[in-house]
């Protein structure tokens, strides 16, 4: 039988399931992947599940997003991340070292392997032709102590690519239109595989633009064939013996098909506030910008900067917009050192940012109230930049530098300059020697916790009868940045779930936490489609059952927020007939009678509401497991109770 590449990736890392899609699968974890906004809760999490050392072939922990060091609380994660590295068995980069997923692109990324990381955005290894999957920190604890991966098989969605891309058109131009046509919703329970001649002309970093931002679309997955782009990117990281060509079968089929004419695509710009508000750049050009910044894991290649430098070539930027150039690894830093494309950016009037995240996670560059911001980064949904009722708009460094070289949006086309022309280097400094190798034995090490770095909560098992409030009803694609948000002051107080449910839905209802605490008891949060879209942040799960949120009810859930609900205990429910949800007011008191049974017995779950008509009945797509973990109260007390009923191997 002839399968397309995700079908492939998929059968050779099967442990149990079948391809057929919608149905229950699990599958073997190559690597995986932390970064220090996720992964301090991961390593507590490993620790808490009395784990002692990774057992994959490599996990890897980056520190890109907690950077400022404005108190204590990011350094003692630091120092924290770096001693569970030699505990536990991963390799560990440092503060500089640049974002996680270009970095571990260059270092440790090999076609044919899964990876699993506690980042919304790993999904971006899909580009070296790799199955690359975001997920809930505790998810990827259990993939480092070897725990198979369940997820449903998904759909594949085959992106036929053809034609090239005309000049001043680039790999963002691919993944805005794609949001053009799927939206942030359309590709749920999907994998994206791209193919076709059009890929000729695409380096594997473009493909990594373009892979990233699958995420925003929904997708499980994006994945992209090991050709010479991938084994032309793995010499030039001095690693071409990882090399392994991986692609479909010759007449491969796929669940759903699509066609992007590339030459036929022009300078396309997302608007506020979705990744999917995209329009013709010359839509909305001449809007007065304020900023303008270049960066971030969805822009992450050497010419995603050396086109910028070119660009601003003896030019000077607009004199009321700041150019915030954020390099995205060490290494890439190094070479536009060496070639002076950084000069060229400094000397046009860029500000220049330490290697990370920054102002892509809301971790300093906020922009001024009531002004445009355009960005490279992948997301600009409300708030996140740091600034309340932001103007965040989404784009390619082309259109961002024109943007700063005029002051406002511009398409730049219009400028009066001929399309820059970039080439690759054929080599670039091996970047691993920068990272921390895992000890080659296990060795005693002593986990260094600051006083910000609390243990988790604990939690209890579902009530018998789940009465309570509807303390607060959203509406549709509610990120999980509105759920509990990043930026500079909160993702310090990630490794302290107290301090930092403080902040829980604050973006939709600042008075949450304390109507919360007050009420001392259960309750309910409805929302309506595509609700916990966005990061893969398990907090904005652990914080809501935190407070108290047993059930939440929904239209529909994107994938990650859905299962970490569930790893933490919270029942996620979607709405049998959408039309309900206009039914349920806030602060009305809701009942779900023996819920464990009703999620066990196949037949709609009856809501009870004081409410005149018909009852309500809600509906859910929860695995036996599932439903197994979510008796327990939470994936740790499960796991706990299976480690406690195995025989004792001491005697």
């Amino acid at each position: 039988m002839t399968m397309n590449l995700a079908q492939k990736l998929i059968q050779t890392h099967l442990v149990s399931g079948n391809l057929e899609p919608g149905s229950p699968i699990t599958i073997q974890i190559d690597q995986t992947l932390t970064q220090d906004a996720t992964g301090t809760l991961v390593m507590l999490e490993f620790e808490a599940l009395g784990l002692s050392r990774v057992k994959t072939e490599i996990s890897a922990q980056y520190v890109d997003h907690n950077l400022l060091q404005t108190d204590f609380k990011n350094a003692d994660d630091h120092l924290f991340l770096q001693s569970a590295c030699r505990k536990f068995g991963l390799w560990f980069s440092r503060p500089g070292n640049g974002v996680s997923h270009p970095v571990h692109m260059s270092c440790f990324d090999i076609p044919g392997k899964t990876l699993l990381g506690s980042d919304s955005h790993t999904c971006a290894a899909g580009s070296m032709g790799m199955l690359a999957i975001g997920a809930g920190g505790l998810q990827v604890a259990m993939a480092m102590a070897g725990t198979a991966f369940p997820l449903k098989m998904p759909k594949v969605l085959g992106v036929k690519l053809e034609g090239e891309l005309p000049s001043w058109v680039s790999a963002k131009d691919i993944i805005l239109e794609m949001l053009r046509r799927q939206t942030v919703k359309g590709c749920v329970n999907k994998i994206v595989e791209y193919y076709g001649p059009g890929l000729v002309k695409l380096t594997a970093m473009d493909r990594h633009v373009i892979a990233n931002m699958g995420q925003e679309m929904g997708a499980t997955a994006s994945v992209f064939p090991a050709d010479e782009a991938v084994k032309s990117f793995l010499k030039q990281q001095q690693r071409e013996t990882d090399f392994v060509e991986m692609k479909a079968d010759e007449g491969a089929n796929y669940d759903e098909n699509d066609t992007i004419d590339l030459s036929k695509l022009e300078p396309l710009i997302a608007c506020p506030s979705s990744p999917d508000k995209v329009v013709a750049v010359r839509d909305v050009a001449g809007r007065p910008i304020y900023q303008s910044y270049i960066g971030s894991s969805a822009n992450p290649g050497l010419r995603d900067f050396a086109i910028p430098a070119h660009m601003v070539t003896g030019r000077h930027i607009a004199d009321d917009v700041s150019f915030d150039i954020n390099p995205t690894s060490r290494q890439l830093l190094e070479e536009i050192s060496r070639t002076g494309d950084l000069t060229k950016l400094l000397e046009a009037g860029a500000r220049l940012h330490q290697t990370g995240c920054g102002g892509c996670i809301g971790m300093g560059q906020a922009p001024a109230s009531g002004r445009i911001s355009l960005r490279t980064v992948p997301r600009n949904f409300p708030g996140r930049s740091g600034t309340a009722e932001d103007q965040v708009y989404l784009c390619s460094p082309e259109v961002a530098t024109a943007s700063a070289l005029k002051g406002e949006i511009t398409d730049p086309r219009d400028l009066d300059m001929d399309y820059p022309t970039f080439q690759e280097p054929e080599q670039l400094p091996d970047i691993r020697p920068q990272l921390q190798p895992p000890p080659e034995i296990p060795v005693a090490v002593e986990l260094i916790k600051g006083p910000n770095i609390k243990p988790l909560p604990d939690f209890d098992q579902l009530p018998g009868s789940l009465t309570g409030p509807l303390l607060l009803k959203a509406g549709d694609n509610v990120s999980t940045d509105e759920i509990l948000p990043a930026g500079a002051e909160i993702l310090p107080l990630r490794s302290n779930i107290p301090a930092i449910s403080r902040y829980t839905f604050s973006r939709i209802d600042e008075n949450f936490y304390q109507r919360a605490k007050n009420l001392n008891g259960d309750c309910y949060v409805v929302g309506g489609e595509n609700y916990g879209q966005g990061s893969s942040r398990e907090h904005a799960a652990i914080s809501s059952r935190y407070l108290g949120v047993r059930c939440i009810i929904a239209k529909s859930m994107a994938r990650i927020h859905r299962r970490n609900l569930v790893n933490f205990g919270v029942l996620p429910l979607l709405f049998d007939n959408p039309g309900d949800y206009d039914r349920l007011k806030q602060d009305i008191v809701l009942e779900i009678d023996q819920p464990i049974d009703q999620l066990k017995s196949g037949k709609p779950i009856e809501l009870k509401v004081p409410l005149p008509g018909d009852s309500i009945y809600l509906r859910h797509d929860l695995s036996e497991d599932e439903i197994q973990i979510l008796e327990a109260g939470g994936l740790i007390n499960a796991v706990r109770e299976q480690r406690s009923e195995m025989p004792d191997q001491t005697a």
